[in-house]
């Protein structure tokens, strides 16, 4: 049996970040180690936290311990939880990084970590270069780096970003799935609990709603679909449900649904979906699409692998990696019109043509090839 720490977000934080590293905690005790997480007790100030909450409203998991230790700001809180670490001595730390501006406290903690010559440190790169570009994310990134062994990413472009610092080992794996949220329920069901129309086409963009992710796209792409409609009535169009919290000012998302008066082919469930909620979302579409400007991979994509719901994926960063076009999903180009002939396609193809290789490109998202990438870094 090892002992195993992993650092990043978990409860009582919420998010993709979080469910993804207490499903992983799971998958390392399932395997008889002992496992840890230590979380944040301040994961950034409020300023920059865009959403509007850090916190879930859902009870704690009773089969994980998880220690909330790191404040992200407070240089005295890194030397503590590190020497803690140091003291604690796991044999694997597997750490998170998403944010240059988490590099200052994870590269000091690590720092303390590894003057037990004994703790390895395996990175689960997110992004290496982010996707805001900010001042001091390139020197922040550097400090981090320095104390890791090897590194895990999710994506080639997240490779190709790392090996612009570091030429230390490191593998490629593919984003395991979101199977911690429950399984499919039926579409009827789904709809039912959503209070969703049950005789319509219905579409979702789903997660933080972020510019990199191309919402206004999608919206343009929604009004080239409405006035082919005026044109031809009989032509059946799906309606967009958005479900997911503004990380940003959603003034211009407003401007353009007023704009191209897209008020009656749109669903708006603009706030955080807690876990308990996200199995209804996904069972109630037809499809996900996932409208990116530019991506290195995606949590929404495991999760649509696993409720096995067909997507459209623009042809940025990863995304086409993970939808093999006409298998899984189809590959737009990021503009409305691409997107627009996309979303047709779908519906002209039908979800039936789609499931049998959803359930054949899922059998590849397992956490255990995860875990076993990890251990051959180690």
């Amino acid at each position: 049996m090892s002992k195993v720490v992993i650092i990043g977000p978990a409860h009582p934080l919420r998010g993709g970040l979080a469910s993804f590293n207490e499903r992983l905690a799971r998958e390392y005790q399932n395997q008889g180690n002992e496992v840890v997480i230590y979380t944040f007790s301040l994961q950034y100030p409020g300023f920059l936290f865009p959403g509007s909450t850090q916190f879930s409203s859902e009870s704690a998991p009773s089969d994980l311990t998880i220690r909330v230790r790191i404040n992200s700001v407070n240089p005295l809180n890194w030397v503590a939880t590190g020497n803690e670490l140091k003291t604690y001595r796991p044999d694997l730390i597997v750490v998170r990084y998403w944010l240059p501006f988490m590099g200052p406290a994870l590269g000091t903690i690590l720092r303390r970590v590894k003057k037990n010559s004994h703790t390895k440190i395996v990175c689960i790169a997110d992004n290496i270069i982010p996707h805001e570009k900010r001042p001091g994310d390139t020197p922040f990134t550097r400090y981090f780096l320095q104390p890791v062994d090897a590194f895990v990413t999710m994506s080639e472009k997240v490779m190709k970003d790392l090996r612009q610092f570091t030429n230390k080992p490191a593998k490629q794996v593919v984003h395991p799935l979101y199977d911690n949220f429950g399984e499919a329920l039926s579409k009827a069901e789904a709809r039912t609990y959503l209070q969703l129309p049950n005789d319509e086409r219905i579409i979702l963009f789903f997660g933080f709603i972020r510019q990199y992710k191309g919402l206004d796209l999608l919206l343009e792409a929604m009004s080239i679909l409405k006035l082919q409609q005026q044109q031809n009535p009989s032509l059946q169009i799906p309606k967009l449900l958005v479900a997911g919290e503004f990380y940003e000012d959603r003034k211009l998302y407003d401007d353009l649904i007023i704009k191209y008066q897209l008020q009656d082919q749109l669903i708006l469930r603009t706030e955080f979906i807690a876990d308990s909620e996200v199995k209804y979302y996904l069972s109630a579409a037809d499809f996900v699409i996932q409208p990116y400007r530019n991506a290195t991979q995606s949590g929404v994509t495991p999760l649509a692998y696993h409720f096995e719901k067909p997507m459209l994926v623009t042809n940025v960063g990863g995304l086409p990696d993970l939808v093999p076009h006409g298998k899984s999903g189809l590959v737009a180009e990021p503009n409305a019109t691409s997107i627009a002939d996309g979303i047709m396609a779908l519906y002209q193809l039908g979800e039936a043509h789609f499931l049998p290789h959803l359930k054949e490109e899922k059998k590849k998202y397992s956490w255990k090839n995860l875990v076993a990438a990890i251990s051959q870094l180690t």
